[in-house]
């Protein structure tokens, strides 16, 4: 178990540059919690949790001074809970997925702060930059980047550490007692995250007429599948 939350942290870290650095896309949470899956042998999980955390955050963009919830931190958190946890009792369940989500947002959502001061302290640094840039010392300007990626990677590596190495073990503990009453209630919920996300989803298109047309597509989907499945 200690060797899978030392590699998901140190991959969690890597992966997460590309919020700062490439910006390929590969931090969002439907591609890293996949990515994070495929490291623990469940990719299936990590393709649930991702696919509900974007749908979750999807309006949350950095745009100007905004600075979003750590999405891919929760997204990495998350799929570490439910896998490792899964196997250690017994299976990967919905309910399992639903508690771990639930778990790992307050996660997203304090690394917020993280980010707001590695941002800060980075300012500083680029500041100083452009005096090394007026004396043409590029060097200098260089060491501060690989010190500001360095920094992201460090940070990230180390929270994303520390919530695995807290939230596992309790959940390990804590999951196969808990009441029948909660396990229900999870269940649901596992069920409720996803039309969650899609409200966020749908309330993000600015088009006339579309939530409608929307909401009519999605009733007759629920409607088709409950149909067949009652048949």
């Amino acid at each position: 178990m200690l060797t899978q939350i030392l590699l998901l942290s140190f991959c969690g870290g890597l992966f997460c540059l590309d919020r700062v650095f490439i910006q390929a896309m590969i931090s969002r949470p439907v591609i890293i919690a996949p990515l994070a899956g495929l490291l623990l042998n469940n990719i299936y999980a990590g393709l649930i949790i991702g696919a509900f955390i974007e749908l979750i955050w999807i309006d949350r963009v950095p745009i100007g001074t905004y600075v979003p919830p750590n999405d891919s931190i929760a997204a990495v958190v998350a799929t570490a809970v439910a896998v490792i946890s899964g196997q250690k009792v017994g299976g990967v369940f919905p309910q399992l997925i639903a508690l771990s989500i639930l778990i790992a947002i307050p996660f997203g959502i304090l690394a917020k702060y993280m980010d707001i001061y590695i941002i800060r302290t980075n300012e500083a640094m680029s500041e100083r930059a452009l005096v090394d840039a007026k004396k043409n010392q590029i060097s200098k300007i260089e060491n501060k980047v690989f010190w500001g990626l360095t920094k992201v990677f460090l940070f990230t590596s180390f929270y994303l550490f520390f919530a695995q190495i807290i939230v596992v073990p309790l959940m390990i503990w804590i999951y196969p007692i808990l009441p029948e009453k909660i396990m229900t209630t999870l269940l649901f919920a596992n069920y409720f995250l996803p039309l969650l996300g899609i409200a966020v989803a749908i309330n993000t298109f600015k088009l006339r007429g579309a939530i409608p047309v929307f909401c009519a597509i999605f009733l007759i989907v629920a409607a088709l599948m409950e149909y067949f499945h009652v048949r």
